[in-house]
């Protein structure tokens, strides 16, 4: 099948597009404006690199024309910036993505896949988080992919696009720049822990989060490609397992074998204090289930291995 994955040298749409690549019978196009700059990914053999933006017209009409699936990852994924920049984050994340929708209800695609955040859901007001939770954004960056969820479903019920909206919580993987704005508390422990030093935590590191590794949402993502029971619907992707944030440093002091304690800072303001998935609707209606536990994932993250290891333990 023909694919087309915006992003994909990002971190989510570069392992998707390895493991896409795997199958010979797949012809896989990347829409990329080379703006992730990751260093370790090698472009697989026979993947088709169009450098360009999604918000472009001619682009996206000709690329979307040629593909069956669209799996669209692009967007600017920094909470900080969408504050510093709002106007920014909205030509990206909004007006790129309704520029691709109005491509695909203009051609014959199978699925279109949006790849959405946790950060539509806001502060929790109930755990764990189900897909009907409340969505209050606390962010330009939650509010922009919120939108474009709204999108995506009207474009649906409009134009009978076959879309499926995917919300992953905190995903991890060796891919991640720790230098980067756009890096996790993973990748800035393991950073701290490489280098000697305590991690540094905010708060009493009590706060909870649910760290789902790269495998594991590429794996809820391949799920919706082709089950006629995603379209139209709303998925979390996750664990469905808090891990508090001072768990968390232990847990990468002790995989390293180093002799390091956290340290603790003020709390970040807006720091919400619990936050995880319920993952029933995609277990049950797509058999998702998450292979790598916390430990695992934070090995192959330490040892920098990007390869999804297949044996790793069911949670």
């Amino acid at each position: 099948m023909n694919v087309l994955i915006t992003g994909g040298l990002g971190q989510v749409g570069s392992y998707l597009t390895e493991e896409l690549a795997k199958e010979k019978s797949n012809t896989i196009t990347v829409l990329d404006n080379f703006s992730s700059n990751i260093k370790d990914f090698k472009v697989p053999e026979g993947v088709i690199i169009v450098k360009g933006d999604i918000r472009n017209n001619e682009v996206a009409n000709k690329l979307v024309t040629e593909n069956e699936i669209i799996i669209h990852t692009a967007a600017q994924v920094s909470v900080v910036n969408s504050i510093d920049n709002p106007v920014y984050d909205a030509e990206n994340n909004i007006m790129g993505t309704l520029t691709l929708l109005n491509a695909a209800r203009k051609s014959n695609i199978s699925r279109f896949l949006y790849i959405s955040s946790a950060a539509v859901y806001g502060a929790p007001q109930y755990l764990p988080i189900d897909e009907k939770h409340p969505v209050n954004p606390m962010s330009p960056y939650g509010l922009s992919k919120l939108t474009g969820e709204k999108y995506a479903m009207m474009f649906h019920l409009l134009y009978g696009i076959p879309v499926v909206c995917l919300r992953p919580f905190n995903i991890y993987s060796p891919r991640q720049n720790p230098g980067s704005p756009y890096s996790g508390v993973i990748t800035k422990f393991i950073k701290k822990v490489k280098n000697n030093q305590n991690p540094m935590i905010f708060g009493d590191g009590n706060q909870t989060r649910d760290f789902v590794y790269i495998g594991d949402v590429i794996e809820a993502i391949s799920k919706t490609m082709e089950n006629k029971k995603a379209v139209g619907e709303v998925f979390n992707i996750g664990t469905g397992k808090p891990t508090r944030i001072k768990e968390l440093a232990e847990m990468i002091i002790k995989v390293s074998n180093k002799k390091l304690e956290s340290e603790f800072a003020p709390s970040s303001v807006g720091d919400i204090g619990e936050s995880y998935a319920d993952i029933t609707k995609i277990r049950k209606t797509l058999g998702y289930r998450p292979k790598y536990l916390l430990e695992d994932g934070l090995n192959l993250c330490l040892s920098e291995i990007g390869k999804v290891n297949k044996e790793n333990h069911y949670v």
